[in-house]
């Protein structure tokens, strides 16, 4: 045992927020540390979320544009060349929604449109809930198939 070593019993000491409003000695009697009166002053005081004392908030203050369409269908959208591209590293011939979970390309849940941007070269059976007019004529014109169905 060193005199550097010492510490006091555990529980014996108190922290300095505990010895608030306990007389002048401590150094925050009186009002401990809260000021003169007002609702902050007060036991229970709870201020509520986004409260600016009295003015006006903010998200009040701020105009409100457009809406959000609970209706929309949110789609991933996968190009044409995005297919051949999956085609030529990992060989498959029948795309569908669980093999591009499998490769890590869409998540879980998630829908597929097919777009027609780029090129496609290999016939391919693909499966997705949506196409677009030049996906479906340049899927066809390779040889390959569509199907609406998800699998």
């Amino acid at each position: 045992m060193k005199l550097h070593s010492l510490t006091p019993a555990k529980g014996s000491v108190k922290s300095q927020k505990e010895r608030l409003g306990r007389g002048e000695g401590s150094g925050s009697g009186g009002t401990a540390s809260k000021g003169h009166k007002g609702a902050k002053a007060r036991t229970g005081y709870k201020s509520k979320r986004a409260f600016e004392g009295g003015q006006m908030p903010i998200q009040m203050r701020l105009p409100k544009r457009g809406f959000k369409n609970i209706n929309r269908v949110e789609y991933t959208a996968i190009n044409v060349s995005r297919l051949q591209e999956i085609h030529d590293n990992f060989g498959l011939t029948e795309i569908n929604k669980v093999s591009l979970y499998n490769e890590g390309i869409i998540n879980r849940g998630e829908k597929v449109k097919i777009l027609g941007n780029g090129e496609l070269t290999t016939a391919l059976k693909v499966h997705a809930d949506a196409y677009s007019a030049s996906a479906k004529a340049k899927i066809e014109a390779a040889g390959g198939q569509i199907a609406e169905n998800n699998m």
